[in-house]
Order: C-alpha cells, then structure tokens, then sequence
C-alpha cells in the first residue's frame, strides 16, 4: 500500500506505528496538550526520533461524550498542522475525520489517507459522500468498524467464518463482521480499491467492556477480510475498566495488548507512545520471523 510517498508491506513481517496527533482540547488523553502548532511540531519530531511511520492528526475529540465542531472549526485545526509536518518531515499523515467536507479539502491540501471512525457509514452521511470523497483522491483509507448503537455482549462464537445473518450461532463476531462486510461493499460500490483500504475492529466505540474484549478475541477473524488491520487501543477503557488505573497509567497494558494484536494478524498500530510500542512490536516480529521461517 503506497501512503504518501512510502509503500507500505504488510507481507514482510513489519510492524507500522501510527501516532496520535490530537489537536484537540478535549481528546479523552492528551486533551489541550498540543493545542498550539509549536507544541504539535516539537511532539511530532519526538515521534520522528521515536521511529513513527505515520501521523494521525485529529482536529476533533471522538471519545464518549465528546462536542461536535463544526467542518470549518475542525479545518482551522487541522490544516496549518498538515502544512507545518509536510514542510519538515518526510511522514505520511493521516488525518482522522468523519466528515467527508473536512476529508475532500485535507486530500487536496496534502494529507495521504483518512482514518475515519464511522468506516464510511457515518449516519448522517446517507448517500455515502466519504466514500465518494475518498474513491476519487485515490489515496487510502482507515475502515473502523462502528454503529449507532452499542453492540449487545456475546460469549465466543464458531470458530469459523460465516458472514450471515442466518448462522444459528449469530452473535457478537457475526455482528462484527457482517458489519464490516457492510463498510466494505459502501468502499466498493464507491469504486475505492482495495489496495488502498485498512481495516480496523473499533475497540473502543459502539461496543460495551465485554465486547471491547471480545473485539480483541476476534482479531484473528478480520484476517479472512485479506486486509492490513490497524489496531487502535492506546490507553482506552479497555484498560481502565479491567485495570482500574487512570489513562496515565495504561502504556505497559496498551504495549501489552498490541503485542497480542501482532500475534492475532495486525499490522498498523495507532498509539501515543511511539517509543514503547515501537520497541515492544519490534521485538515480537524478532520472535515471529523466527518461528515461521
């Protein structure tokens, strides 16, 4: 998958390291943390020093409970923070957004995919316009699985793959994939090729505690979708809720729960911590390599 001007071999083995950007006051972790574009520059040359090989810039908060911004407050967000990394690094940037306004106008002023958390299924984009935006801009996207509601819980299905509805086992991973199944037709039917979509099993939104875990149960399944997986669990309630510990105090879990990501199939990891995680993946594609030579 070519992002910006790098390609990008999800057959090789590598691990891939998306860091967080948030320019945002409210991100339920670094929230106001690099809310000037001199804080955001310094953070993502640390990330670069780091081994990062993507940017995630993000121009609005998507945790629970979060304020809706409008297209043209989130692009004043956004856009001088995309100028400013292309000007000094040599990173492809995604930016994270649901808003396919925001998405056509950050393609053309430079940014190399989207990461949207809505999958191309946002609710009040009906006629699919994120899909349309991004099938023309020929650049890649980021698929998260998502719905209106909360997913209900489910204990662990069949182990195999049936994608219908009928399965008498139906439940929580059905669900899952026949959703997924759904944002993919949406990328297709918009004439988005495969070669430049990512997959990404939504820990964290539409889903309770017990299927945050069950998401993490099922990685294994996204594989039979023959897509790069993104994985994005940096800090979030996942680890909180088991843990009990507060969002400073998840890096060892969130290194943890990644590395078990690697093991079930993923490829791209979208974190805070560059370095941690970076070190941690790297490791285990050490241990992978060998064990599948």
């Amino acid at each position: 998958m070519n992002i910006g001007s790098r390609n990008f071999d999800f057959t090789n083995g590598t691990s891939y390291i998306m860091g967080i950007l948030n320019i945002t006051p409210d991100s339920f972790s670094d929230g106001g943390s690099y809310a000037n574009l001199d804080a955001v520059i310094d953070r993502a040359a640390q990330m670069v020093e780091d081994g990062v090989d993507i940017f995630d810039v993000g121009g609005e908060s998507t945790r629970p409970g979060y304020t809706l911004i409008s297209c043209e407050e989130e692009l004043q967000r956004v856009l001088p923070v995309i100028e400013a990394l292309k000007a000094r690094f040599d990173i492809p940037i995604s930016v994270d957004t649901y808003k396919y306004q925001v998405a056509k106008t950050v393609l053309e002023k430079g940014a190399d995919m989207i990461n949207d958390i809505w999958g191309l299924s946002y609710p009040e984009d009906p006629e699919h316009k994120m899909a349309q935006v991004v099938a023309a801009s020929k650049k890649p996207v980021c698929i998260m699985h998502n719905r209106p509601d909360v997913m209900p819980s489910a204990t662990k299905g069949s182990s195999y793959l049936n994608l219908s509805k009928e399965n008498p086992q139906y439940g929580f991973r059905n669900q899952l994939l026949d959703d997924i199944k759904a944002q993919l037709d949406i990328a297709f039917t918009a004439g988005i090729s495969r070669e430049n979509i990512m997959i990404d099993p939504g820990v964290g939104f539409a889903k309770d505690l017990q299927g945050n875990i069950l998401s993490m149960a099922y990685l294994e399944d996204l594989k039979a979708f023959d897509l790069p997986i993104l994985l994005g669990i940096s800090r979030k309630s996942i680890i909180g809720k088991s843990l009990d510990l507060p969002v400073d105090q998840r890096e060892e879990a969130t290194a943890a729960l990644n590395v078990l990501g690697r093991a079930a199939g993923c490829q791209i990891f979208r974190v805070h911590n560059v370095r941690a995680n970076k070190r941690a993946l790297a490791m285990t594609d050490v241990i992978r390599k060998e064990m599948e030579a």
